[in-house]
């Protein structure tokens, strides 16, 4: 009688990583950044097609900011969420409470580019 070994029918089969060289990985990186990706969004996007980061010499932000295509995170976030918030006030403009709120979020803004000298 021949027991089977609980969970191996579940397990996936691991797909062969395919080879780049440092140079086609950067190209891709770079790819990635022009489609309006930011560092983090390009590793999740990497990490889906089995391309892991670990194995090259240098980070995506490192590449991204050697060839001046990168954006801070933070600031980008903050950016959206103000371009948001005077959307708001343009249709609403008894609204009060969106004029603080934007008024905060722009001060916020400008702490942050204060503090990363932009």
């Amino acid at each position: 009688m021949q027991t089977k070994k609980p969970g191996l029918k579940n397990k996936k089969i691991k797909e062969e990583k395919s080879k780049l060289s440092q140079e086609e990985f950067e190209e891709k990186v770079t790819e990635l950044a022009k489609k309006g990706l930011t560092a983090e969004k390009i590793g999740e996007e990497l990490r889906r097609q089995n391309i892991h980061t670990m194995e090259f010499n240098k980070k995506i932000s490192q590449i991204l900011k050697e060839k001046n295509i990168y954006i801070n995170p933070d600031i980008k976030n903050i950016e959206k969420k103000l371009e948001k918030v005077k959307k708001h006030q343009e249709k609403n403009k008894q609204d009060k409470r969106a004029m603080r709120e934007g008024g905060r979020i722009f001060a916020h803004l400008k702490k942050l580019k204060e503090y990363f000298r932009i």
